[in-house]
């Protein structure tokens, strides 16, 4: 029980880690620092019961009563527990120090002691929920975290922008709940029909899977995780939620908080003994749909963080596409699928993490320097801040899925599950045939997003003030972006160590009863995967190295004008924007994207000078959601008259109700 002690530990520690702050002065530090040692002691002891747990054995469920109808106070460490609890260490404890120098006390005395409060809740919470092993404390942690997280996305709620954004946040949320209160009810009633009992335990749930109700749990378990993981066309709420949050926020956000969601269903799919073969075949219909889509949208914004945003719903669809061919290798018998399709699933949701929180905290650090976080008032980025620019490159990189860096891993991982899907004769060719172009599509589209982001933002010269003046930012923002940066190349050059943890992971995916799998190092050339990035990363230093020292050999001699097109006096405005950049692409699926254009009016023969803007808005929010909820206010608002504070008519109302049941009956 070593892993479930520390683990609650560091639930305890995170909870009241923020609580001190709350009793000293609202202008003083005194707390920041006593709050930054709480997270890190919490994720020490969460970090080391996850590698207990990974590689130190077997592990004993906690428990003890709870008086909950149907709860008990029931935590186990497992190995699929233990991925998402080590990630949630890392993160969470970096962002803590992150934040000393991003949002510290002195410069938010509004809202610095609120944020750091409910940074150690929904830091409690995601722990809490990925180690409970009722469904009870499950949704305890799921609420926790949720509301939690609520807050943080609304920490500067004096803005508008933000005030909506935590509206959105929070009606999404309450939807993905039901939909999981929902899904327990069924558990409960079908595991109680089957003979195995109502209490929600997960030991009763592959009962509760395999009766008639099974497909409909799943049905509401997809619909509620997704929702939380911001699959398409469920991520309604997360673009906004990520671009307005405090950076460290949205790192932990885009980085752990959005996989409880896959966390969810990698547990349910697990305690399924035979899933039907139309799960897998949803799942990977979904990560088509979110991993196109979403990357295809980030290219159209202009907004840093939104950008980044929807690169975490093309990521999630990647994940999908991973479990999905897990979950149809399980149904049909292949443990080749099953393995190589549930390692890449989980070795991307952590490569996701480690990437997209570097990438996170490298916009942070922008925002910081500059203030603003619109793509076209940057530029020239990279002589004013080399070191984030060099990490920043670094995250986009390892997005792309290029070597020698982590994301190459896990995407060949469902690269390989996909392939064998599509030349098999057992009916999944249809998976794997759609999958791997659609995989190779997100690829090529993400090196393009990154290539106009970083040349936009980095490269070139300041396209307005808010660049001219930046600069690196202090060491607490520098050394956490370091260590993520770090963790992508670990992987991308450790894939045989990386393939022995995923081995005891995919393990305990399958159980204990099942036949065992064979080894992720018999199926994927993880040695040559090392050692073919180790040899490229020799390549990139020593030319790197040849460059810079040619480059200083040649400071001396005379500087001359750049060649200027024949332009007399070139300026940044000639640059490339990234509106003009992407537009290209926007408009290969502009029936879908729907791309919202304002050109300037020039008329007669000496225009006025004027302006061009373009954005790209969520078609489903904005196009869809939004329009029907305004025409459903509009309908209902005919209703209102009936409402007139006349309390007898209110009771003829109830009264004629309860005549026309009557007669119904």
């Amino acid at each position: 029980m070593v892993s479930e002690w520390l683990v609650v530990t560091a639930v305890v520690i995170s909870a009241l880690s923020g609580v001190p702050g709350l009793l000293s002065p609202r202008q003083g530090p005194a707390r920041e620092r006593l709050f930054t040692g709480a997270m890190t002691v919490a994720a020490v002891c969460a970090a080391v019961a996850a590698l207990v747990a990974l590689f130190g054995g077997t592990s004993q469920e906690l428990s003890a009563p709870w008086p909950v109808p149907g709860g008990q106070l029931a935590i186990r460490v497992d190995a699929i527990s233990a991925m998402f609890v080590l990630q949630i260490a890392l993160l969470a404890g970096l962002g803590a120090w992150y934040g000393l120098a991003y949002w510290p006390q002195r410069d938010h005395p509004r809202d610095g002691r609120k944020l750091r409060v409910f940074y150690g809740a929904v830091t409690a919470g995601m722990l809490l929920l990925v180690v409970a092993r009722n469904g009870i404390l499950f949704l305890a942690g799921w609420e926790v975290m949720a509301a939690s997280a609520f807050v943080l996305v609304s920490t500067e709620d004096h803005l508008p922008a933000v005030r909506d954004t935590g509206y959105l946040y929070i009606l999404s949320t309450r939807a993905g709940t039901l939909c999981l209160f929902a899904m327990f009810a069924l558990l409960g009633a079908a595991g109680s029909s089957a003979g195995a009992g109502a209490d929600l335990h997960m030991d009763r749930w592959p009962a509760a899977l395999s009766s008639p109700l099974g497909d409909a749990i799943f049905v509401l378990g997809l619909c509620g995780f997704g929702l939380k993981a911001g699959a398409m066309p469920l991520h309604v709420w997360l673009p906004s939620a990520h671009a307005n949050a405090p950076s460290h926020v949205s790192a932990v956000m885009s980085g752990v908080l959005i996989k409880t969601g896959i966390y969810g269903l990698v547990r349910l799919t697990s305690l399924a003994p035979s899933p039907p073969a139309w799960w897998g075949y949803a799942l990977v219909a979904v990560g088509i749909l979110s991993g196109v889509l979403g990357v295809w949208f980030a290219i159209g914004q202009h907004d840093l963080k939104r950008l980044l945003a929807y690169h975490s719903v093309e990521n999630i669809g990647i994940i999908f596409l991973g479990l999905g061919v897990a979950v149809l290798g399980r149904s049909l018998g292949r443990s080749d699928l099953v393995v190589l399709g549930l390692a890449g699933s989980l070795l991307h949701v952590w490569n996701h993490g480690l990437f997209k929180g570097l990438l996170f905290l490298a916009a942070g650090a922008v925002v910081h320097a500059t203030g603003t976080r619109q793509i076209d008032r940057l530029g020239g980025l990279s002589r004013r801040m080399p070191r984030t620019s060099l990490l920043f490159l670094v995250g986009a990189v390892a997005i792309c899925g290029l070597p020698p860096l982590n994301g190459l891993v896990s995407e060949l991982f469902v690269y390989l599950g996909l392939f064998r899907a599509a030349t098999s004769h057992d009916g999944m060719w249809l998976a794997g045939a759609l999958g791997a172009p659609a995989l190779a599509l997100v690829g090529a589209l993400a090196v393009a997003c990154f290539v106009k982001v970083f040349g936009a933002v980095f490269l070139g010269e300041p396209r307005s003030a808010d660049g001219a003046n930046a600069h690196d930012p202090e060491r607490p923002m520098l050394v956490p972006m370091a260590i993520l940066a770090a963790g992508c190349a670990f992987v991308g050059l450790g894939a045989p160590v990386v393939s022995m943890a995923l081995d005891v992971v995919v393990a305990a995916w399958i159980g204990p009863g099942a036949r065992s799998a064979p080894a992720l190092s018999s199926m994927a050339p993880v040695v040559w995967i090392s050692a073919t990035s180790a040899g490229l990363l020799v390549v990139i230093v020593l030319l790197t190295w040849w460059l810079v020292r040619r480059a200083r050999s040649t400071a001396a001699e005379p500087a001359v004008g750049t060649w200027d097109c024949g332009y007399a006096a070139p300026s940044a405005r000639m640059q490339y924007t990234s509106s003009s950049f992407a537009e290209r692409l926007i408009a290969l699926l502009a029936f879908v994207l729907r791309p919202s254009v304002h050109p300037p009016k020039l008329e007669g023969l000496f225009p006025e000078s004027g302006s061009f803007h373009s954005h790209v808005p969520d078609t489903v929010l904005d196009r869809v959601l939004v329009p029907s909820f305004r025409l459903a206010a509009r309908l209902l608002g005919r209703l209102r008259p009936i409402q007139h504070g006349k309390l007898h008519l209110y009771l003829l109302y109830i009264f004629g109700t309860l005549i026309v049941l009557l007669l119904w009956r």
